[in-house]
C-alpha cells in the first residue's frame, strides 16, 4: 500500500508527499531545524512501511511539551533539554548533530569573528561593522523567536544569558529583528547588506555568507574535529509508554546506518 508523509506545512495543504491512506499515523512535532531532515527520513521510511508520518515544526519547546503531554508520538528538539524539561519518563535520543552558522550578507567584507565579538554584537555592545574590521555601517542584528531551539543553543554557546531578579533571561538586545524560522532569518540577512544572523549549518546556501568563528570555518569536518564549537544536538524525545510500536520502529530506523547516511548526505553530522 502506498503511504504519505505530511511535512511541516501540511496543515496549510502543502508538502504532502503521497496522499494514499495508511494504516497507522506517526506524529512528530517540534524543532523547525530538525523538521527538514525528519521529513526526508519520514518520506524514505514510508516508502517501504505501511505508515503515515506527520512532521510539524512549531519549535523545540513545543516539541518537548508535546512529548511531555503525550500529544505526539515523538518530539524534536535542536537543543539540549532544560533541567525543567527533564524527567524520568522522558527519553532522549540523539539522531544527528548540527552546527550553527553565523551568517552575513554575501557582500560583507568581514570573514571572521570571535565568540566574544558575536556575543557583544548580540548584546548591543558592538553596533558598527567598523568595530570588527568592516565598513562604517550600523549592524542589523537578526535573531530567532524565544521558542526556537536554535536560539536556545546559540544563547548557551555564546553566553547570552543574564540574571534578572534571580531568573535567567536572554541577553540578546531587544532591538534585534526576530525571525520565526531558519528560512525567514536567512531571507533577512540575504536582503540586508549590514545584517547578521545565525541559522542551522544544514540550511546554509549561496544566499548568505557563513563566518569563521575564532578562525574556524563552519563545516562538518571542523565540528567532528572539535574545532568549530558552535554546535548542538538534534534530539528526538518521547514519553515512555506513549509512542506506538510503529513509532519506535521508525525511531530505531532513524538511528540505522541507512538513515544516518541520509543525515550525512543532507549536510548534518551523523551519530555513527
Amino acid at each position: 500500500m502506498k503511504t504519505k508523509v505530511i511535512g511541516a506545512l501540511a496543515l496549510a495543504g502543502s508538502m504532502v508527499f503521497n496522499t494514499a491512506v495508511a494504516n497507522e499515523t506517526i506524529s512528530v512535532v517540534g524543532s523547525s531545524s530538525v523538521s527538514p531532515i525528519m521529513e526526508v527520513l519520514g518520506e524514505t521510511y514510508a516508502k517501504s512501511h505501511d505508515v503515515t508520518i506527520e512532521v510539524q515544526g512549531p519549535g523545540s519547546s513545543a516539541g518537548v511539551r508535546a512529548a511531555h503531554d503525550g500529544s505526539s508520538d515523538l518530539g524534536m528538539s535542536s537543543r539540549d533539554l532544560k533541567s525543567s524539561e527533564k524527567a524520568d519518563f522522558i527519553k532522549e535520543v540523539v539522531i544527528a548533530r548540527d552546527g550553527i552558522a553565523v551568517v552575513v550578507h554575501n557582500n560583507n567584507t568581514v570573514d571572521n569573528l570571535t565568540k566574544e565579538e558575536v556575543a557583544k554584537i548580540y548584546k548591543g555592545e558592538i553596533t558598527n561593522w567598523k568595530q570588527v574590521g568592516g565598513e562604517d555601517k550600523p549592524i542589523v542584528v537578526a535573531t530567532r523567536d524565544t521558542a526556537s531551539g536554535t536560539r536556545g543553543a546559540f544563547e548557551d554557546i555564546m553566553s547570552l544569558k543574564k540574571k534578572v531578579n534571580g531568573t535567567s533571561v536572554s541577553a540578546i538586545s531587544q532591538r534585534a529583528q526576530v525571525a520565526s524560522g531558519n528560512g525567514q532569518l536567512k531571507t533577512i540577512v540575504a536582503n540586508n547588506p549590514f545584517a547578521i544572523g545565525y541559522i542551522s549549518l544544514g540550511s546554509v546556501d549561496g544566499s548568505v555568507k557563513p563566518l569563521s568563528i575564532d578562525s574556524h570555518k563552519p563545516s562538518v569536518e571542523a565540528i567532528k574535529a572539535g574545532e568549530y564549537g558552535v554546535q548542538r544536538p538534534f534530539l528526538v524525545v518521547y514519553k515512555e509508554g506513549r509512542p506506538s510500536k510503529a513509532a519506535l520502529d521508525f525511531l530505531n530506523w532513524v538511528q540505522s546506518e541507512e538513515a544516518q547516511k541520509i543525515v550525512a548526505d543532507k549536510g548534518f553530522i551523523s551519530v555513527h
